[in-house]
């Protein structure tokens, strides 16, 4: 029978035999073999005492656990905050330096009060976009591929919301319903139905720019080279200067509205370390227009041998304007032919008689 120690029979013993007591000096007093059990004992009283200290639990301090800086959301050492601590409404904020503290001593409010709501965002629930060029490119809303700068598609087609019925023997046969056919008996197969093309947001949006800028490309392409007309009218009416600054007008409208989905994704293409056609369209149109922006305003810096006789530096507005107006029509196109090519796939079949029977 084990007896542990912190037990009432347990303490009992060893306070019997401890040293000192009369029945060790009883034990002692009689001879070899009961000092021998005695020490023995000792022996063992003192090797169960030393397993229950290892079995009890340790009682050493814990690490106190860190804290957040309410103002940049670093991990800051509870006991020892590098920025020390400020006490606000019954509690004691830490911080990671002097700077935050400050911060946070002027406007408490402003780092205590919760996140406004994020807005959410257009995209169905689990819906994913892919590049149709890059099929590794993934993203949850849809945008321009980061390597090629192609708008990215749906991966999967949505469920249209009529569903239609029809014989695999007899394709004539279509119903509104699940039942039988009517010629061979077979259960009719459901066929999804599109109610009509999926709006292209990307492609309506092309399409007003390019109709925009084509508008206004125009008039400055007719502006830029009315010195080829014989006798120059147009130049001997106005200055250079005035004509300089209404092909300024016109032109960046269509630059730096037209052509600023070509700058962000030629942006993302540096960035990606993935150089494509849009890296070279913006930055073809964009140093064109900056250097023609600079001859307008700051003619005297270049050399005399590159102005004119009144002065003037020859500017690229219709040049950059033009770029960005035809890069838009491509993209019309292009995303105009992939639209329809979308469309025609999710089309159901063709019926496989010229009048289909409807019951």
């Amino acid at each position: 029978m084990k007896r542990r120690r912190g037990t009432p029979i347990g303490r009992a013993r060893e306070r019997a035999f401890a040293p000192g007591t009369a029945a060790s000096t009883a034990l002692a007093a009689a001879g070899p073999p009961c000092k021998t059990l005695l020490e023995l004992h000792r022996a063992t009283v003192s090797l169960a005492m030393g397993c229950a200290h290892m079995r009890e639990p340790s009682h050493a301090a814990t690490p106190t656990p860190p804290t957040r800086d309410p103002v940049c959301a670093m991990t800051v050492d509870r006991d020892h905050p590098k920025g020390g601590q400020l006490d606000h409404a019954d509690h004691t904020y830490r911080f990671c330096s002097a700077r935050c503290r400050e911060k946070f001593a002027a406007a408490p409010g402003k780092y205590l009060a919760p996140a406004a709501p994020q807005p959410s965002a257009p995209a169905p629930a689990g819906a994913r976009y892919v590049c149709p060029m890059h099929p590794e490119v993934e993203s949850d809303h849809p945008g321009p591929c980061p390597k090629c700068g192609m708008a990215l598609e749906p991966a999967t087609v949505e469920a249209p919301a009529r569903v239609e019925y029809t014989c695999p023997m007899h394709p004539e046969i279509v119903r509104d319903a699940p039942g039988s056919c009517p010629i061979c008996g077979m259960a009719l197969e459901p066929r999804t139905v599109s109610d009509g093309a999926e709006k292209n947001e990307e492609l309506e949006d092309m399409t007003r720019r390019f109709k925009i800028g084509l508008l206004l490309t125009i008039p400055l392409l007719l502006l830029a080279m009315s010195d080829l007309i014989p006798g120059q009218p147009l130049q001997h009416a106005v200055s250079m200067r005035l004509l300089t600054l209404v092909q300024l007008t016109l032109a960046t409208p269509v630059v730096l509205w037209g052509g600023w989905p070509f700058f962000q994704r030629g942006w993302l293409s540096i960035v990606n370390r993935s150089l494509n056609m849009f890296t070279l369209i913006a930055i073809g149109t964009g140093v064109a227009y900056s250097y023609s922006v600079v001859a307008t305003f700051l003619p005297n810096i270049f050399p005399a041998s590159v102005r004119g006789h009144g002065g003037e530096v020859g500017v690229y507005f219709e040049v950059s304007a033009a770029i960005v107006v035809l890069v838009l029509l491509g993209q019309v196109l292009e995303l105009r032919a992939r639209s329809q090519t979308s469309s025609a796939i999710k089309a159901p079949a063709p019926a496989g008689s010229k009048a289909s029977m409807t019951i």
